[in-house]
């Protein structure tokens, strides 16, 4: 036990209680000794290791961390592990701008590279400026630059005091998770879940490449419209589209509106003829449709922007892609297209740039009169590769999926039966996931044209005519995990074979990262390679996670989950909600509103701030206001009143202390039995905001009323009256630091010290019955209560004469109904004492609750 300052700050609680925690592993999972049922495991989201965390992380981590000390004072053996989500194009930008390079698979690997910039976020250095380098030069400056920013992650999880077992920390690039991933990508190929398909992709005709999502940049074009005229099937007046891109009228495959517009809602379903080629398309609904854009009703191609795709995916339609990857029309028609005018066309079109393509289709559709009224000028943003002068084009390529239910009706329902066998927190959120599964139309797109992530683990065999045959992919065996077919080579073959006829060649592309983090309990876990630890921790108890990422994050994980084992990866899903602005807007990098959390926790203390994240219920948004952070400094002055009135309860001699006699005294021990019992309610729900609301209120109470009443007894007092309230002071503080030791864990820590041994955060979690023995059978819950109406009348009246609370009463009168007049009288001692009155009566009176009915103050000489 530590020695109690002369003035107990909150200061340097951080660097003193972490320091300690580590070194006496406060909270390292042991798995000696122990089964399932001892043990409660967490899923933790591993936060993107690039960039610098927000005060959303803080928020949404300390939720969490409210229930993993809470179940560790239960007695379970928690194992809360870090990931870090490394791979993937945040990464990847953060290392072009830091470094001032950008990757070129075609560049040799260099040794020993040093890269022209180190530090900074160099978003001053333009792409071209960017130093071209190797793939595998650029990973190595990824992971050692994810290294880096990982330990300033740590360090600052560390300061908010997260009680996290860091020797159970992981990376989604890590080798572990690298066998993991694609361990579990060779089993989804194997039982039919993983298949290759045509799709399509972000071009730069160019370069001849596939442009990231993190290269893109918007130009304004000039353009134009022109309208077509589309004919119903079943006749009618025909349809009106604008498009900007008639070029691809033959790879048209539907029409689409607004589901509520209703000047289309009876065609939804029909089908019409498009002009030139004569293909029947239907004519579809979906909310991505904008009624007042042109005439309300969109040609969908394949592929003229970014909104084709979504509806492709969406809507389930056909790939008629007609661009190839040199930007021009490919030679081969659409199969659809089998009219002697459509084919013809098509033959003038083939192999003309999209410019020449456009002006080819607009001369044919004026000539037919398919083309209706004047061409009209537009300007609008077009999408470019930040390095390219020419705009994207988006063509098909083969990409892996896997199979999620939006094509299989019995895995769909497996998956809907997995949302409802799964707790959560709160329950409303159950419907989000369950409209994404059921709103599922196409399978999940799993493979990515990036330089830094989980390799896809194949080769594929090359024929004697030197063309790969992708159908028959070459699989490594589990003991070759993990590995980089880029630069590894399949059983059977030399390397001087890639790339030759005969011979094989590797896969570029490596897996989105969600196919990484959508396996976070295995790899956490230890699954497939500490079978020991997987057993005890799987499934996982707890999945906690943002609202936004329900239909990615928390679906993926849950689809892998099922479709290796055919169970819940966790047994509850705990849902924070977001942070708002002062305008009651999203907190997003995007959106550039979001605030560093470091600057707060330096400012207002570890404590303070994590008072602030619990007040806020799971699945509750919550406003910040870094000018006026008003939790945060409610949470500050409740810390600091811990330290006080604990220096103050533990200053009175307690040398007579060890029965509770008093009837006040019982009353407040009573009171905070139902404290307990209702905070751990609350923590059993989940609801940590209800169990710190509770808590802190009745604290309040302890010390405003109780601690006030009792004092002169406590340290004036004789015998077992004053005995009685050390007693009790001794025992409540007790509890309060162990109620309160989730949400404070640094004041509650320094606090434990002074009067008990071990961490508090070891300690057991209060349970009413310990109190019961100084409880009795028969004490008086509400008398806490009724006194402290009372002092409340006592301290407004001398706060109406304009005397100081110290100031004497030579007469105060308290009046009540009978019933509660004879239990405030068991008080009167205390209540007198505090409230310096020289004769107290308490009046049996007609009257409704408890009213001062007179006082009759000193006057000052």
């Amino acid at each position: 036990m530590s020695a109690i300052p002369d003035k107990p700050k909150l200061e340097g609680l951080e660097e003193k209680w972490g320091q300690v925690w580590e070194e006496q592993g406060t909270y390292a999972f042991s798995r000696e000794g122990a089964d399932r049922d001892s043990v409660y495991s967490i899923d933790t989201p591993p936060p993107t290791a690039s960039g610098s965390l927000h005060v959303g992380h803080v928020f949404s981590y300390t939720h969490t961390d409210t229930v993993a000390r809470y179940k560790r004072m239960r007695g379970k053996r928690v194992f809360y592990p870090m990931g870090w989500d490394d791979n993937g194009l945040p990464t990847e930008r953060r290392v072009q701008n830091y470094y001032g390079v950008r990757c070129d698979p075609s560049l040799p690997y260099v040794a020993d590279f040093v890269p022209p910039h180190d530090g900074g976020e160099g978003k001053s250095i333009k792409a071209a400026d960017q130093q071209p380098i190797s793939r595998r030069n650029f990973i190595e400056l990824c992971e050692k630059l994810t290294v880096e920013d990982e330990k300033q992650f740590e360090d600052l999880w560390r300061t908010l005091g997260l009680s996290v077992d860091w020797k159970q920390s992981y990376r989604t690039i890590g080798a572990d998770s690298l066998r993991a991933s694609q361990l579990a990508f060779l089993r989804n190929v194997e039982r039919g879940e993983a298949y290759q398909a045509q799709a399509p992709t972000l071009w730069d005709v160019t370069f001849r490449t596939a442009v990231a999502q993190a290269e893109l940049e918007d130009r304004e074009q000039p353009s134009a419209y022109h309208q077509l005229a589309f004919h119903p099937v079943d006749g009618g007046d025909d349809i009106l589209i604008d498009t900007t891109r008639p070029e691809l009228l033959a790879a048209c495959v539907a029409l689409v509106a607004h589901p509520d517009d209703e000047r289309f809602k009876d065609r939804f379903g029909s089908l019409v003829r498009t002009p030139l080629f004569d293909v029947e398309v239907p004519i579809l609904a979906h909310h991505l449709a904008q009624p007042d854009k042109g005439t309300g009703i969109a040609m969908i191609c394949t592929f003229g922007d970014v909104t084709d795709v979504i509806w492709w995916r969406e809507l389930d339609l056909p790939n008629r892609a007609i661009l190839g990857f040199d930007g021009r029309i490919i030679s081969e028609a659409p199969e659809v297209i089998t009219s002697e005018r459509g084919l013809e066309l098509y033959a003038q079109i083939a192999g003309k740039t999209v410019f020449s393509a456009k002006a080819a289709i607009v001369e044919a559709a004026q000539a037919s009169g398919e083309l209706v009224g004047e061409i009209r000028k537009i300007n609008h943003p077009v999408k470019f590769f930040e390095k390219g002068d020419k705009p994207l084009e988006i063509v098909s390529t083969r990409q892996w999926y896997i199979k999620n239910g939006a094509k299989d009706e019995a895995l769909r329902e497996r998956l809907l039966a997995h949302g409802k066998e799964l707790d959560w927190h709160p329950d409303f959120m159950r419907v989000r996931y369950e409209n994404w599964v059921e709103g599922l139309s196409g399978d999940w797109l799993i493979s990515r044209q990036r330089f830094f992530g989980v390799p896809i683990p194949v080769w594929y065999p090359i024929d004697g005519d030197g063309n790969p045959v992708f159908d028959k992919p070459i699989l490594p065996t589990t003991d070759q995990l993990p590995v980089d077919p880029s630069t590894d080579i399949p059983a059977g073959y030399t390397a001087e074979q890639r790339g030759q006829a005969g011979g094989f060649q590797g896969e570029v592309d490596v897996m989105d990262t969600w196919a990484t983090s959508s396996l976070t309990p295995q790899l956490a876990g230890g699954w497939e390679r500490d079978e020991e630890l997987y057993q005890l921790v799987f499934p996982f108890d707890l999945r906690p996670q943002g609202q936004d990422i329900i239909r990615t994050w928390l679906f993926s994980t849950l689809l892998r989950s099922e479709l290796e084992s055919g169970e819940l990866p966790w047994k509850n899903a705990g849902i924070s909600g977001w942070i708002l602005d002062p305008d009651r807007k999203k907190m997003s990098k995007s959106k550039g509103n979001v605030v560093t959390p470091a600057g707060m926790l330096e400012q207002h203390g570890s404590d303070a701030v994590r008072y602030w994240a619990a007040s806020a219920k799971l699945g509750t948004d919550a406003s910040f206001d870094p000018q006026n952070p008003t939790q945060i400094k409610i949470g500050r002055r409740l810390a600091i009143k811990l330290l006080n009135a604990a220096k103050f309860t533990l200053g009175f001699d307690a040398s007579g202390a060890g029965q509770v006699t008093e009837a006040l005294d019982r009353s407040m021990l009573a009171g905070l039995a139902r404290v307990i019992e209702q905070a751990t309610r609350s923590f059993e729900t989940y609801d940590h905001q209800r169990a710190l609301e509770i808590t802190e209120s009745y604290f309040w109470t302890f010390c405003d009323d109780y601690l006030e009443l009792v004092k002169d007894r406590a340290h004036a007092g004789t015998g077992q009256a004053q005995a009685s309230a050390v007693t009790a002071l001794r025992e409540a503080l007790s509890v309060f630091v162990r109620l309160l030791a989730p949400f404070i864990p640094f004041a509650t820590e320094e606090v434990w010290s002074w009067f008990a041994e071990g961490s508090v955060h070891q300690a057991s979690w209060p349970v009413a019955g310990e109190l019961a023995e100084f409880i009795g059978e028969d004490a008086d819950i509400d008398l806490l209560d009724l006194v402290g109406t009372a002092l409340i009348g006592i301290r407004g009246a001398k706060s109406e004469a304009k005397v100081s609370q110290r100031t004497q009463a030579t007469l105060a009168v308290v009046q009540a109904p009978a019933a509660l007049q004879e239990r405030l009288v068991l008080a009167a001692e205390d209540l007198a004492g505090v409230g310096r009155i020289t004769e107290l009566r308490i009046e049996a009176a007609d009257v409704e609750g408890v009213v001062v009915a007179e006082i009759t103050l000193e006057t000052a000489e």
